[in-house]
C-alpha cells in the first residue's frame, strides 16, 4: 500500500483516506466529491462505500485485492466471505468496481467463485520490488527466515506458524528466525531454542535478516502474492514455500513448493535448501526481477487510470 501511495502521489494530487470507523466512511464520501479516481486496497466494505458512492458519482473505480478479500475459510474463521452481511457488500465491490486488480491469478478464480460472476473487470496486476535496494550482499548463514506481522493466534495459523514450529522441533540443529510476531503470541506458540521469535520492525529493516538468510520459508495455509517472500528471493534466499495462492507463481522452478501443512514435506524442503548451491540463490532474485519490476506496476496501473479518459486537469 505505501508503494501504491508514492506511486499515485507522485502522479496525482493524492487524497488518503487511511483508518477505520464512521469516519472513515465519511472521509471516504466527502474525499469523493473532489476526485476523478476511487483507487482502493483490498476488496472490503469500506471499499462498498467507496465504489457506491463512486459509481453514484460517475467515478471510476479501482480496487487492489491481495487474498483475504477472497478467503473463506471456516476451520480458521479467515475471510470477510465467512459475514452474511459483508460477503454481499465485498460481492458488489466485484460487480460494480470499474477495474479489480488481482495481485495473482489465483485470486481472480477465487473472486469469480465468491461473487458468482464472470470477472470481465479483474486485470492480473502483480505487485512490483526495487531490486536496487532489496539485493544480496554478505554470505548466507545457514538460517531459515519467516517475516510474518502475527498480531493473534489466528493469523499465525493462516500463516502457518505452527507447522513451521513443528519442523524446527525437528530440525535442532538449523536456526530458525521469524520476524514480525508479538510476544504474547510467540510464546503461545512453543517455539524449540532453535527458533527465535522477534517482534515485528520496519519494513525496511527486514533487508538485514534477507541477506543473512539461506532460506525464506513461507509456509502460509492463505496466501497473495507475498512481498516477503518476493524481497527475500531478491536477496538471494533460498525459497521453500506451500503450494497456495500467489507461492508458485513467485517461486516458480527456483526454489521448493510443498503442500500446505504437511511438515514431514517442509522439512525435506527446508533440508534441500539449506544445501543448496549459492546459485538457487542467485536464480531465485533473477525470477523477480524479471516477472516483478516496480516499473512494470507503475506503469500498468498508469496505463489503467489513463485508459479511462483523458486526464481532467485537477488530477495532474
Amino acid at each position: 500500500m505505501e508503494d501504491d501511495i508514492n506511486l499515485l502521489d507522485a502522479h496525482y494530487r493524492l487524497r488518503k483516506v487511511i483508518g477505520h470507523g464512521p469516519g472513515a466512511v465519511f472521509r471516504i464520501v466527502y474525499n469523493l466529491l473532489y476526485a476523478d479516481y476511487l483507487f482502493c486496497w483490498f476488496a472490503s466494505t469500506y471499499a462498498f462505500v467507496g465504489v457506491f458512492a463512486a459509481k453514484f458519482l460517475s467515478v471510476k473505480s479501482i480496487v487492489t485485492i491481495g487474498g483475504v478479500d477472497v478467503a473463506r475459510d471456516r476451520e480458521l474463521q479467515y475471510g470477510i466471505w465467512l459475514g452474511r452481511i459483508k460477503s454481499k457488500l465485498v460481492r458488489y465491490v466485484f460487480h460494480h468496481a470499474t477495474v479489480i486488480l488481482a495481485v495473482d491469478p489465483s485470486l481472480k478464480e477465487k473472486a469469480k467463485a465468491l461473487a458468482a460472476y464472470d470477472g470481465s473487470n479483474i486485470r492480473y496486476v502483480p505487485t512490483g520490488y526495487d531490486p536496487e535496494f532489496w539485493k544480496p550482499l554478505n554470505d548466507k548463514k545457514r538460517i531459515v527466515l519467516t517475516a510474518a506481522r502475527v498480531r493473534d493466534r489466528r493469523t499465525a495459523l493462516v500463516k502457518g506458524l505452527d507447522t513451521l514450529v513443528e519442523a524446527a522441533w525437528k530440525m535442532p540443529e538449523v536456526n530458525f528466525i521469524v520476524v514480525g510476531i508479538d510476544p504474547h503470541i510467540a510464546v503461545t506458540l512453543r517455539p524449540p531454542t532453535n527458533m527465535e521469535m522477534l517482534a515485528p520492525v520496519d519494513r525496511r529493516m527486514l533487508l538485514p535478516w534477507y541477506r543473512n538468510a539461506k532460506v525464506y520459508c513461507q509456509p502460509s495455509r492463505h496466501e497473495g502474492l507475498s512481498n516477503a517472500l518476493c524481497e527475500a528471493m531478491l536477496c538471494g534466499c533460498v525459497p521453500v514455500a506451500t503450494e497456495v495462492g500467489g507461492n508458485p507463481t513467485a517461486v516458480g522452478a527456483e526454489g521448493f513448493l510443498v503442500p500446505s501443512q504437511n511438515v514431514d514435506a517442509l522439512i525435506v524442503a527446508l533440508r534441500k535448501a539449506l544445501s543448496s548451491p549459492e546459485t538457487f540463490g542467485e536464480k531465485a532474485r533473477a525470477r523477480i526481477v524479471s516477472l516483478f519490476p516496480k516499473q512494470k506496476r507503475e506503469s500498468d496501473l498508469l496505463h489503467i487510470l489513463g485508459s479511462f479518459e483523458e486526464l481532467p486537469e485537477k488530477a495532474r
